[in-house]
């Protein structure tokens, strides 16, 4: 007679702020099948203050380089920086480890990165992030999209360099190349429309700053051979950083139960 489980999924996270932090304790605290293993961040105190933290009932957590994080798990999650995404990726791919990564801007210019984990057998899993609709995106790119819109309305404390803005006003329009690069941590949304789409070059975008909302709006339109979609999302900025949306945060833990319940039944 065989007794059948699921194995603990052992997740490193690099990026200890408040996505990372979010994602950690819920995944130690509320996600059966996996466990928090290493921590990794720019701040190693930081990186050693959250390990002390979920360190208890599921065991120890480590706080490591990001080489080690790498080998110890099963699952990596970035939650640090766009810059950083190429290096983890490819430490990832390098040594057969699955990868789930919340800077999806750092694709951006990196595209290769996805068919080159493809190839090696790595997944690269990629969270719906703030917005609706990517389903219904790349299903419409299996035909022809004739056209993708992006309009994106922020309050001041949400959006770089605008924190201290007065009036509504337009403070970006051009297509997602140039976007996340001079808003890299205000427009993943972008790239993940990007990449489900017609492409960053292709794919329009406005940023709107108003101090009149108190909410993220991502406000998508696509017209294509299909017919036309028209999404719009309002998001309430996570109690921990105002620049992320909380339902950003929300689309990684629903990804890691997801990928948690993939996990394969053996003896």
């Amino acid at each position: 007679m065989f007794k059948y489980f699921k194995r603990q999924l052992k997740i490193g996270i690099i990026g200890c702020g408040a996505i990372g932090t979010i994602l950690a304790k819920k995944i130690n605290n509320d996600i059966d099948g996996a466990i928090v293993v290493a921590l990794s961040d720019l701040d190693k105190s930081r990186a050693n203050t959250l390990a002390e933290q979920l360190s208890g009932k599921k065991g120890k957590v480590k706080a490591v380089d990001i080489d080690k994080l790498v080998v110890m798990s099963d699952l990596v999650i970035e939650a640090a920086s766009k810059g950083i995404v190429k290096e983890v990726v490819t430490k990832c791919i390098s040594k057969k480890r699955d990868v789930m990564c919340m800077s999806v801007g750092g694709f951006i210019g990196n595209e290769g990165l996805l068919s080159k984990a493809e190839e090696k057998n790595c997944n690269v899993y990629l969270p719906s992030g703030a917005i609706a609709g990517l389903d219904g995106v790349k299903a419409a790119a299996v035909g022809k999209i004739k056209s993708v819109t992006l309009t994106t309305t922020k309050p001041p404390k949400s959006l770089d360099g605008y924190e201290n803005a007065k009036t509504k006003k337009v403070v970006y329009e051009g297509n997602v190349i140039k976007a996340v690069k001079l808003f890299p941590k205000n427009i993943n949304v972008s790239a993940s429309l990007s990449l489900a789409g017609i492409g960053a070059k292709n794919t329009n975008v406005k940023i709107v700053v108003d101090p009149n909302t108190t909410k993220n709006t991502h406000e998508i339109v696509i017209e294509g051979d299909f017919g036309k979609i028209t999404t719009k999302t309002e998001n309430v900025p996570s109690p921990l950083n105002p620049k992320t949306s909380y339902l950003a945060i929300l689309s990684a833990i629903a990804m890691v139960k997801r990928i948690v319940g993939k996990i394969e039944v053996g003896s």
